[in-house]
């Protein structure tokens, strides 16, 4: 039976990066993106060019109140499009940065940081448990910011830490369903993440660089694939893992 993966902010990025190589792999894709609806049809069109099928569906992962109306949408595709009442796999990539020191740190900055990076992880999971299949796969993105600091990220990172530690606890409980959850957490990534500073800007791409073993900074061909590669069989056995894909950041 053909997987689908369900992946959140996959309009770009990481995102669009882990649907394409789920989709060369063999899987279907559900994505989600918050406002690029022209670049979310863009790898829809590029998954069905492979043969796979894929959706794509707007939704801003910091809207709680958002997750019971796009899980019957989701409910309703599923039956529609591939006659099933479930999914194998959910990844949790949605994101966004917001560049503050603590002491400039505004409560709007944090609540997003917050409502987007963990409490909307937490709450769409909850909401999409019933869809997804026993003995399926969550990855959820956190970042190498939790391991190695960098100032002006206090808020992002402390949102991604608690992402660290709810993956745990839901690796345990979902256990019974045979459901393993794991994180994954990259290192500077040349996106236009946090406003495409790493990509951008030689200055900070340098600095990364020189902190990297490897001797550069990442593309999101360095993540997609290994995501991909995470959620198949081979990887069955990993769970309840933070696994860093940083090219030896700040070893």
């Amino acid at each position: 039976m053909t997987r689908i993966s369900l992946v959140t902010g996959a309009s770009r990025g990481l995102g669009r990066s882990t649907a394409l190589n789920i989709a060369r792999l063999g899987g279907d894709v559900i994505l989600t993106y918050r406002s690029r609806s022209e670049d979310a049809e863009a790898v829809v069109a590029e998954i069905r060019a492979m043969g796979r099928k894929a959706i794509a569906f707007q939704l801003d992962t910091g809207d709680v109140a958002a997750f019971a109306a796009f899980t019957e949408r989701v409910r309703a595709t599923l039956h529609d499009t591939w006659s099933r009442g479930t999914f194998d796999h959910l990844v949790n990539n949605a994101g966004h940065g917001d560049y503050a020191l603590i002491g400039q740190t505004t409560e709007a900055q944090f609540d997003a940081l917050v409502n987007v990076h963990f409490k909307g992880v937490l709450f769409l999971t909850q909401a999409l448990l019933p869809l997804i299949a026993d003995g399926g796969r969550i990855v959820n993105l956190s970042s190498g910011l939790t391991r190695v600091s960098y100032p002006g990220y206090a808020a992002y990172a402390a949102a991604k830490g608690a992402v660290e530690v709810l993956s745990t606890y839901l690796a345990k409980e979902l256990g019974e369903r045979r459901i393993a959850v794991n994180t994954v957490a990259p290192g500077a990534i040349e996106t236009d993440f946090g406003g495409g500073a790493v990509r951008d800007d030689p200055s900070i791409n340098k600095i990364f660089a020189q902190m990297t073993a490897l001797g550069r900074a990442g593309v999101a061909e360095d993540i997609g694939p290994m995501i991909a590669s995470l959620l198949s069989d081979a990887n069955r056995w990993v769970n309840a893992q933070r696994i860093e894909v940083s090219g030896g950041q700040a070893i």
